[in-house]
């Protein structure tokens, strides 16, 4: 905002950093909240109870006091604080406590004066502030204020800087959201004040990075407007550093030419059965890899009928990758000849790195491949597998089903489990990548290869923590766009080491800042391992749907009602079926069965009860997608269904009319086959759960909401 005095805060800082200060004092905090239209009560700084007593008159009773020391952050705790004092001579009294309860919290605290502040009206206590995270940098956090804080915890983030969209969605986002709207003939908070104010503290700490910390708290939210009544700035030079970056196009050059190398070398690569090196070299060569292969071992003529080399330096011609599987105490090395050779990306399979505690040798390979500009993917991975280059880098077994979805992993075991899913579930994949320590190539270049991958159309990943949570947010914002991404965030219930406090700084750092701001980027997020395969293996099947409107067409009123509960934990909108689409529902369903939103057809219906209510809801333009509920009977056997509803579904995709269906199928064994059938039809069905197709429909409408594909 153009309002803004920023060089007012700049001499704030000037002066606190002059004398050595991590944090600014009450009066200070108030200069800046000034300099940034942030409103806050009236006060005055005194340095006698004489003049504590003067301001008090001055402002009006009832009236706040409060210790001013840069030595002590936590005023409550001191015993630095009185509430409501009404005259005189309680000011003077309060004063004279004041004093003598700080001295005794800390006999040593330099004591600037008393803070006397106007007490305000009563007001709903909200918390805005702001804090540096290790992961995502500078955020903003909204939520209920005062001692709520620490016993709700009903608190929301997101990136700063922010806008007044994002602002808005935060006083809308917390649990007690309902409060602030006003309850038992309370009046409403202000919305649009809440918001501003957030906003302008997301537009300080971006403007001035060294706060590393800022803690507005309460903040009194009235109808009229939002007044912050204490204030708590900490300030850190370290808070104002980013990491390094690489340019989109610096990610794309290097990872294309590891992504599609015209020639692998197999540093360590060995002729003898069992070795690393020698599982590598077979799933190059009999995994169809059409590009060069070289092995690289100076005690060996041949390997896997090929000629090998000494060192890499010895490669004639050009090597876009290397594939280590050599200890780790001997990669400086052979990453320096790497480098020197002009290899793009080494893939470092060995383990003993940062995951052993060794930092000190996975900073020395990183600070090698800055100096000859090669990309690392790992240390302590699994490889790598690209099936459209029909590239196996990797010790474990190939994999060369071509599909539309790119997985990785940062676990070995987890990546496994996905090959193996994909397998099982006859998923076909465009890459599969393990990214194991991170020491450099992370999910943000992964992400930025993938989005202009035509071979990939959607990106699942498991990650346990981010290098650059910043960076991958405002990447996973771009390509969510045009391709859905699913993260599964393992760690989702690990406490925080802080202990539970009123700061701002202590409510970030758990998973609600991933939760959030993974949304805010227009991520779907997977509760777990299997929900993040199903997701990949269902969404891309799915026709993103033009609205809302969900109908649920059921042979089972039980399974109706468990659908029903699936599509409020998804998020999903059961659509109130109007007057002419009841009437006509009824029509092909007998008298006992329920119209409505489940329509219940009943269990003992034909198969022809179960194409006309399908087709009905495929044609009615207002339906904007369709959950079935199969109950298994000899009137209408599970393949009977399962043919009948592709012949229709596909009957209506040849006029262009293309709903997202899913399906839950009850009954004997027949409708594992059934499901299969759907499955492979384009239909994403399964048996036994009505959990799971409605969970991939809700991640379909997740994805196609934040990527603003919905029609209304």
């Amino acid at each position: 905002m153009s309002d803004y005095d920023r060089e007012a805060v700049q001499r704030v800082l000037a002066r606190v950093a002059a004398d050595g200060r991590d944090s600014l004092t009450a009066p200070e905090g108030k200069i800046v909240c000034d300099a940034y239209g942030i409103g806050t009560p009236g006060e005055g700084l005194a340095t006698s109870s004489e003049q504590a007593v003067e301001i008090a008159e001055g402002l009006g009773f009832p009236v706040v006091l409060k210790i001013v020391s840069p030595d002590i952050l936590h005023k409550t705790e001191a015993g630095g604080v009185l509430v409501g004092l009404k005259d005189a001579g309680q000011v003077a009294h309060g004063h004279r406590t004041i004093l003598a309860n700080a001295k005794i919290y800390n006999p040593d605290a330099a004591i600037v004066g008393i803070q006397v502040q106007q007490m305000l009206a009563a007001g709903q206590e909200v918390i805005v502030g702001a804090t540096t995270d290790r992961t995502f940098g500078k955020i903003v956090a909204f939520g209920l204020g005062g001692v709520l804080v620490e016993v709700l915890k009903d608190v929301t983030f997101r990136l700063a800087p922010t806008d007044r969209q994002q602002a808005l969605s935060m006083v809308d986002g917390i649990a007690a959201a309902e409060i602030l709207r006003g309850v038992r003939g309370a009046e409403p908070a202000d919305r649009d004040a809440i918001a501003d104010l957030i906003i302008r503290v997301s537009d300080l700490v971006t403007d001035f990075p060294q706060l590393s910390e800022v803690d507005l708290n309460p903040v009194l939210a009235t109808p009229t407007g939002a007044t912050a009544v204490d204030v708590r700035i900490l300030v850190d030079p370290d808070a104002a550093a980013e990491p390094a970056r690489f340019s989109q196009q610096e990610i794309l050059a290097a990872m294309n030419r590891i992504m599609r190398p015209a020639a692998v070398a197999v540093i360590g690569a060995s002729a003898e059965d069992g070795k690393i090196g020698n599982s590598v070299m077979k799933n190059l060569v009999n995994g169809g890899y059409r590009g060069e292969i070289y092995p690289i071992n100076p005690k060996a003529a041949e390997i896997l009928e090929r000629k090998a080399f000494a060192t890499i330096a010895d490669v004639p011609g050009e090597v876009d990758v290397a594939v280590f599987a050599i200890p780790a105490t001997f990669v400086p090395q052979a990453l320096r000849e790497v480098g020197e050779k002009g290899v793009a990306g080494a893939i470092l399979i060995p383990s003993g790195f940062g995951e052993t505690g060794n930092h000190e040798l996975q900073d020395e390979i990183v600070r090698i491949a800055r100096e000859h500009d090669v990309r690392i993917l790992g240390p302590n991975i699994y490889g790598y597998y690209y099936t459209p280059e029909h590239l196996s880098a990797t010790f474990c077994t190939p994999y060369d089903v071509q599909g539309g979805v790119a997985l990785s992993s940062q676990s070995g075991g987890i990546g496994m489990a996905i090959l193996g899913f994909s397998r099982s579930a006859r998923m076909g994949v465009s890459a599969i990548v393990g990214v194991g320590n991170k020491a450099d190539i992370d999910e943000d270049d992964l992400l930025t290869f993938f989005e202009h991958d035509d071979n990939t159309k959607l990106i699942a990943m498991h990650l346990e923590d981010l290098k650059d949570g910043r960076s991958f947010a405002e990447t996973a914002k771009r390509v969510s766009r045009t391709k859905p991404v699913v993260v599964l965030k393992a760690g989702r219930t690990a406490q925080g080491a802080k202990a539970a406090s009123s700061h701002t700084g202590a409510l970030a750092g758990d998973d609600k800042v991933y939760d959030d701001i993974l949304r805010q980027s227009g991520v779907v997020r997977a509760p777990g391992l299997n929900d993040m395969l199903e997701y990949a293996r269902g969404v891309p099947l799915l026709p993103t749907p033009r609205g809302e409107n969900v109908v649920i067409i059921t042979g089972a009123g039980g399974s109706g009602v468990l659908l029903s509960d699936a599509c409020v934990d998804n998020g999903l909108t059961l659509m109130s079926i109007p007057d002419d689409l009841d009437k006509a529902f009824r029509e092909h369903i007998p008298p006992f069965g329920a119209a409505g939103n489940p329509v219940d057809i009943t269990g003992g219906e034909p198969p022809s009860t179960y194409r006309d209510t399908i087709a009905l809801g495929l044609a009615d333009e207002r339906v904007h997608a369709l959950i079935l509920g199969y109950w298994h009977t000899i009137v209408t056997p599970p393949m009977v269904f399962a043919e009948l509803v592709v012949d229709v579904v596909e009957q209506y995709r040849e006029h262009g009319i293309h709903k997202p269906v899913v399906a839950s199928l009850s009954g004997d064994v027949e409708v594992e086959q059934a499901a299969e059938f759907l499955y492979r039809h384009g239909i994403v069905a399964y048996p036994y759960t009505t959990e799971k197709p409605v969970a991939v429909l809700g991640a379909k409408y997740r994805w196609a909401r934040e990527a603003g594909l919905m029609q209304g």
